[in-house]
């Protein structure tokens, strides 16, 4: 009996070192960030421009954007959580093969953008960016996508503005989804500081929203991304399964490229 307690004593031990170190250390597994210096230069296929913004609370965020002559219209680019612009710029331009101009931005912290992350923060400047791309296209030309961390961001956006549609690539449900999924024995409800609820945003959402997904996605379930969508009151709503896909190659496959090409035609 005496070892059983002491066993159960160290089971606690450690699980209470794990949420304490999930509680103070989770922005650095939700946000992984590589950082560019300043004078680093970009390189693209695309013709493009280099963008700083400045915010109200002293930060400085990059961007890219890419322009075409005579597009369709704008696609506002939210990227996944990790990587930079030197990454993320080169998956973004292939709208650019569409006939669209694409604006992307990096979050606080990454890239050249400077600043200090939160969740409020990260739609305040996702704002900002739409605001600047309202003063060159009108809102109708303007079509808002998020991939996987950055589909939470643009599903705020989009329910808060007017856009052409909302097109989320592996989004999740909620990241106490994603959280809960990952670490299903620990209280991730308490811990969980960042909430990201895109199923509340997406009731607001007014313009069609699109959503894809892969079966295979070992990062965000496909089972979180079905029931955001799930949680659509829109009737023009719409979502392309991608079977076998997984998180970051559903443009490999044929129905990804088709329905975008239909979707943004």
């Amino acid at each position: 009996m005496q070892k059983l307690r002491r066993f159960g004593l160290l089971l606690i031990t450690i699980l209470s070192l794990l949420v304490l170190m999930l509680y103070f250390l989770q922005e650095k597994l939700i946000f992984l960030p590589t950082q560019l210096p300043v004078d680093y230069e970009y390189s693209f296929s695309s013709a493009f421009e280099e963008v700083f913004l400045d915010t109200s609370d002293g930060a400085r965020l990059n961007a890219i954007h890419f322009k075409v002559e005579k597009p369709k219209g704008l696609i506002l680019y939210f990227h996944g959580n990790a990587g930079d612009l030197s990454r993320w710029g080169q998956i973004a331009s292939a709208f650019v093969d569409l006939q669209y101009d694409v604006l992307i931005m990096d979050y606080r912290g990454y890239g050249k953008s400077t600043g200090k992350l939160s969740e409020e923060a990260l739609y305040e400047d996702a704002q900002l960016f739409y605001d600047y791309a309202l003063n060159l296209y009108a809102k109708e030309k303007i079509t808002i996508y998020g991939r996987s961390l950055g589909a939470s961001i643009a599903t705020h956006l989009a329910s808060n503005n007017t856009s052409a549609k909302l097109i989320l690539e592996t989004p999740f449900y909620s990241l106490l989804d994603v959280a809960q999924d990952r670490f299903p024995f620990l209280p991730m409800k308490q811990v969980l500081k960042y909430k990201m609820n895109s199923f509340k945003y997406i009731e607001k959402v007014k313009v069609p929203i699109r959503i894809f997904h892969g079966t295979a996605d070992n990062v965000v379930s496909y089972e979180s991304g079905k029931k955001l969508f799930e949680a659509i009151p829109s009737a023009d709503k719409k979502m392309y399964t991608v079977e076998n896909g997984n998180h970051n190659n559903l443009n490999e496959f044929k129905v990804y490229r088709t329905a975008i090409e239909l979707e943004l035609k």
